[in-house]
């Protein structure tokens, strides 16, 4: 389990968003799918201290994932 800040753009306008998924490809998806026609990227440098979380909720199934 992973935590990222990503960066969301739409002409000038810009906001900051943190995303918990599985992966860091998985948290840019996300963020794509919520945010759909607008510019994500990841925010660089990762904290090392938030980047990687424990799934202390005991559940097995995939974190982040969306029903269609």
């Amino acid at each position: 389990m992973t935590r990222i800040t990503i960066e969301v753009r739409s002409g000038a306008a810009r906001f900051k968003v943190s995303v918990q998924a599985e992966s860091i490809e998985g948290a840019l998806e996300m963020a794509r799918r919520y945010n759909s026609g607008k510019e994500s990227k990841v925010v660089f440098p990762i904290a090392p201290e938030g980047f990687f979380l424990e799934d202390d909720l005991g559940r097995d199934e995939e974190v982040g994932k969306i029903a269609a």
